[in-house]
């Protein structure tokens, strides 16, 4: 079953002195139980990209246009706020990426992920508590009482990213959204968090997105990359595909840049240039000012997809 269907999605920001457009005809799905990365440079639409799906976007002042934009089969962009507020939990949880903002400092663990449970089921505050106190022991808190009575700014970094993990799977989404869950996480927590998304993901059946710039995650982590850039799909491919043999310039480059593919002492490989402006985007494909390949049909024609093998496409004039 699809969980996910996201067919042409536009969502633009007017401004004073123009229009800012953060993702320009992105189109992806997941299928049940199915892990989809999102890669790409800061600036790419990724973040946006599923903040809008969620209809997280506060409208105006975004403008949100979608051929399909369905969340297990609810059409978001017909869904009135009653249903929003059903979908937001039950169908789809997300996790951001900073969660010392997610919360609210004001209030103590327990008593936000107690209100996540109340809001969508009709349960006593007792029976919401030790659920919750359950959730923080299956991702792995030790002392889960205490940290329900603990407020944000008492806890580490890794113990708020669990405990926002917790409160996004209280009401058994059908589908969690990771937006860079192990940005601020040192290494060995960055492992452990993964390991622990990964886990409940098989345990519970849910389909997953792993929004990330860091290609090293989505190995570890998906089954599918979506790879975006200028707002923009680039490309899209079975996560084998993609470190064997990527098709578009834009992910051989990305795949260039990672760190610690040759030892010993070098310089490490970078894109030259820097990411499009998006209130000013650049004519036909949006990587062309920094592709090696580019010609000058690529500075001037949106280039097609292509299909490019079993579940992958790309756009990219070469391959045309």
């Amino acid at each position: 079953m699809r969980l996910v269907e996201i067919t042409d999605l536009t969502v633009s920001f007017p401004q004073a002195d123009g229009v800012v457009q953060a993702v320009r005809g992105a189109s992806f799905h997941v299928d049940e139980g199915e892990s989809v990365g999102i890669v790409g440079e800061s600036g790419s639409g990724k973040s946006v990209t599923c903040m809008a799906a969620l209809r997280l976007l506060r409208q105006p002042p975004a403008k949100i246009a979608a051929k399909v934009m369905r969340l297990d089969g609810i059409d978001m962009l017909a869904a009135d706020r009653k249903t929003l507020s059903g979908v937001r939990g039950r169908v789809a949880a997300m996790v951001f990426q900073d969660p010392m903002t997610a919360f609210d400092p004001v209030y103590t663990i327990g008593a936000q992920i107690v209100e996540t449970i109340r809001a969508h089921r009709e349960v006593s505050k007792a029976d919401a508590r030790r659920e919750a106190e359950g959730l923080l022991a299956k991702v792995e808190i030790r002392t889960p009482a205490a940290v329900l009575d603990s407020y944000p700014h008492q806890l580490s970094g890794g113990m708020m990213q669990r405990a926002m993990i917790a409160m996004a799977l209280s009401c058994q989404p059908r589908i969690l959204i990771a937006d860079e869950p192990t940005t601020a996480l040192d290494v060995t927590v960055q492992a452990q968090i993964l390991q622990l998304i990964k886990g409940l993901q098989d345990e519970l059946g849910m389909g997953l997105v792993m929004v990330t710039h860091d290609l090293g995650v989505i190995a570890e982590t998906v089954d599918r990359v979506v790879v975006m850039y200028g707002g923009r799909v680039m490309e899209e491919a079975p996560v084998a595909a993609i470190f064997d043999e990527a098709k578009h310039p834009y992910t051989r480059a990305l795949m260039a840049s990672m760190p610690g593919q040759v030892g010993g002492r070098r310089r490490l490989t970078e894109i030259p240039g820097s990411s499009p402006n998006p209130a000013d985007p650049p004519m036909g494909c949006p990587f062309h000012p920094r592709c090696s390949e580019a010609d000058a049909r690529c500075g001037h024609e949106i280039p097609p997809v292509v299909v490019t093998g079993e579940a992958s496409r790309a756009a990219c004039w070469r391959l045309t």
